[in-house]
């Protein structure tokens, strides 16, 4: 046990306290000091009992506030977990996406080996509907490069 010293409304006190708990009671001691002395005149006891409903008052006001915020923070715990479940599930996607993307270039890979590609003589009637489809998917390729 330790023994501590305090002064509360300019009387002095001596407690035994816990060891370890001396600057937590010092500090109390202070709080209730500075009430007291918010309390002009008076006897002792007129001071320490208005520095007591004082700190009753502030503790009740701080609970009342602690409660409030309570139903909050179960809102905001809900919130996180939505938000939490909503990414695992759109990462989840994202992972399915990759995965089909990298089989359609395998499948595009394989079928680009599979197939050489031979280039059939091109009459000239057909030269012009190509030219025409080629600049067709240029411009359909300008478009796409353009959406963000």
């Amino acid at each position: 046990m330790a023994d501590v010293k305090l002064t509360v409304a300019g009387r002095p006190y001596d407690l035994h306290c816990a060891d370890g708990q001396e600057s937590q009671l010092l500090q109390l001691a202070a709080v209730v000091d500075e009430k007291a002395r918010e309390m002009p005149g008076g006897t002792e006891v007129r001071q320490l009992l208005f520095a007591a409903l004082m700190l009753a008052d502030d503790a009740q006001e701080a609970k009342g506030k602690a409660e409030k915020a309570e139903p909050q923070s179960d809102s905001l715990r809900a919130a996180v977990a939505l938000a939490e479940s909503r990414e695992a599930t759109a990462r989840d996607e994202l992972r399915g996406a990759l995965a089909r993307e990298q089989a359609a270039l395998k499948e595009l890979e394989a079928a680009r080996h599979a197939a050489p590609v031979s280039a059939a003589p091109a009459r000239p009637s057909n030269d012009r509907a190509l030219l025409q489809i080629a600049d067709r998917i240029e411009a359909l390729a300008t478009k796409v490069e353009q959406i963000p």
